[in-house]
């Protein structure tokens, strides 16, 4: 049998579902580093959105799949129901400012590009632009929309979009040796509470091999 009095005394557990018991939630301090899904879309007129997410990852590799999570219905899940596109353009820490600014909630006609100070830069595969100081960028096309449940069955104020990706623009100065350098690119991620970031850095990166 588990010593639960032990247990008690070196840790703190919850139930989410009954509430954590601290002053703030710390799931997303848990689940972190995040990366940041800085997705650009287009509606059914060709207006273009930008605007970050902060539950974003890959799930496959070949053929390359991303997804990211909306809560809420926000413009990009329309516009990317409406056109099956979007761009996942990397946020890094020179662009962290002006990754901050498309946050904000503004109107669908307003454009975040021009909110923020960014460049529109032309994609091949998709309609949608990607950031053009950004040191990488995915074209995806849509794949499913997926509008999550509780274990009751409860439909959630929550979707997941997930895509498949059909283009890659990477900036030659980030290419050593033909590898992509994720520490020159500083790609920041949501740290867990509302202003927490951290970014990968040179100083950050350790080798490890998985054991064969």
């Amino acid at each position: 049998m588990t010593d639960l009095s032990r247990e008690d005394a070196a840790f703190h557990y919850y139930e989410p579902a009954r509430g954590h018991g601290l002053p703030y939630d710390p799931f997303k301090a848990i689940v972190a580093p995040r990366p940041i899904g800085w997705i650009s879309s287009c509606d059914a007129e060709g207006r273009v959105n930008l605007a970050p997410y902060s539950f974003f990852n890959a799930f496959h590799d070949r053929p390359p799949i991303i997804a990211f999570g909306s809560s809420g219905r926000k413009d990009s899940l329309t516009n990317i129901e409406a056109t099956g596109e979007f761009v996942a353009s990397m946020a890094t820490r020179p662009l962290a400012e002006a990754m901050n600014a498309t946050s904000a909630s503004v109107a669908p006609e307003v454009d975040e590009f021009a909110l923020s100070g960014l460049t529109p830069a032309p994609c091949r595969q998709v309609r949608p632009p990607r950031v053009a100081e950004s040191p990488a960028a995915m074209e995806c096309r849509l794949l499913h929309i997926s509008h999550l449940h509780d274990l009751d069955g409860r439909p959630l104020d929550a979707w997941m979009v997930i895509g498949q990706v059909v283009g890659v623009h990477i900036a030659r100065a980030f290419l050593k040796d033909g590898l992509f350098d994720t520490g020159a690119a500083q790609p920041i991620m949501r740290a867990g509470y509302l202003d927490q970031y951290v970014a990968a850095t040179p100083d950050s990166i350790f080798r490890m091999r998985r054991p064969r």
